[in-house]
């Protein structure tokens, strides 16, 4: 168990109950977002097949088709998500700083639209990123807390386990193929790009696990103050470019050779 918050954080999510991350279902996600009072932007590097079917959500993807860089119309998908949706007030809200939601739309598009990949291994991984966090916090409070480290082993089980499932997008699936070795943890490859990511999928994750509202309430100050690190950190933990996908694919060639 989850410790001071009394979640289990090995309760994952099987992957029919998770979201496909594909482009092409970007402003799906976006128009959850509007819904459950997460800004749209916030999304524009996930993705979703299906959301529950309200009129009220097709007139918020056509705000997102003229708002985001996201391009093409939203289209419906079977998943099969449906049968186990949670519903949308249940979902934990997770607001993104405006800083760092420019950098998921600015991530999407230079991976689906200029076809460049975040180059690996990343420094700081999400490792690192964790265990900074921890320092800073404990400096802060003066003490080391159980439940913050608690919370960022989670973190870190929920990323190992979600990226390959949720949090690639399709041009990156080679990359992780080739960077993600048997017994080697994505958190340990992996940067704040991809961890980002996470906080987005966490709100549909997090509906799964059994949790009391006033402890979901604690969990979200937690989940934000983070968020507020990455974001004053933000020049330090992201890249402000990608490298092209072609030099990266011409440099995993080279080694293989030597």
């Amino acid at each position: 168990m989850f410790g001071y918050f009394a979640i289990s954080w090995d309760e994952w999510v099987g992957a029919d109950r998770l979201m496909k991350h594909t482009e092409e279902n970007v402003l799906k996600q976006q128009a959850l977002d509007k819904k459950q009072g997460v800004d749209k932007n916030s999304k524009s590097g996930r993705s979703a097949q299906t959301k529950p079917k309200a009129s009220s959500e097709a007139k918020v993807d056509k705000e997102d088709t003229k708002t985001n860089v996201a391009k093409g119309k939203k289209r419906k998908t079977d998943s099969g998500i449906e049968k186990d949706s949670v519903s949308v007030k249940k979902l934990i809200k997770i607001q993104i700083p405006s800083t760092l939601k420019k950098q998921l739309v600015d991530d999407w598009e230079f991976i689906t639209q200029q076809d460049k990949l975040v180059k690996l291994p990343r420094t700081p991984n999400v490792d690192g990123i964790l265990t900074k966090y921890l320092e800073y916090r404990s400096k802060k409070d003066g003490t080391m807390t159980d439940s913050v480290g608690e919370i960022l082993n989670g973190l870190r089980s929920y990323f190992d386990k979600a990226l390959a499932v949720i949090l690639l997008y399709k041009k990156e699936r080679q990359q992780y193929n080739d960077a993600v070795a048997d017994n080697v943890s994505p958190s340990t490859v992996y940067g704040a790009e991809h961890l980002l990511r996470l906080f987005v999928k966490l709100p549909e994750l997090l509906a799964y696990v059994n949790i009391e509202e006033e402890t979901l309430l604690r969990l979200q100050q937690k989940l934000l103050d983070f968020l507020k690190f990455l974001q004053k950190n933000q020049g330090t933990f992201f890249l402000s470019a990608y490298d092209d996908s072609s030099k990266i694919a011409e440099g995993r060639g080279k080694g293989k050779d030597n």
